[in-house]
């Protein structure tokens, strides 16, 4: 085998590897995207809740004193 022959196939090996981690490094993006999506949709319905609870209290007047009072 030729040095030019053996240079092309380590080369070669290379691309390969990089080839290969270019797409598990691609699947774990997509895995923390999907993350973040779920973390903003969650953060998002909270808000709602919190903001919701605010409009009810002021609909509302002042919380009742509870039971033991």
């Amino acid at each position: 085998m030729s040095d030019i022959e053996h240079r092309v196939m380590e080369l070669e090996i290379k691309n390969a590897h990089q080839e290969d981690t270019i797409e598990k490094l691609n699947q774990i993006i997509i895995k923390h995207q999907n993350s973040i999506d779920n973390l903003i949709r969650h953060v998002e319905q909270l808000q709602n809740k919190v903001s919701d609870m605010q409009e009810s209290n002021i609909k509302g007047g002042p919380e009742a004193p509870p039971p033991h009072y």
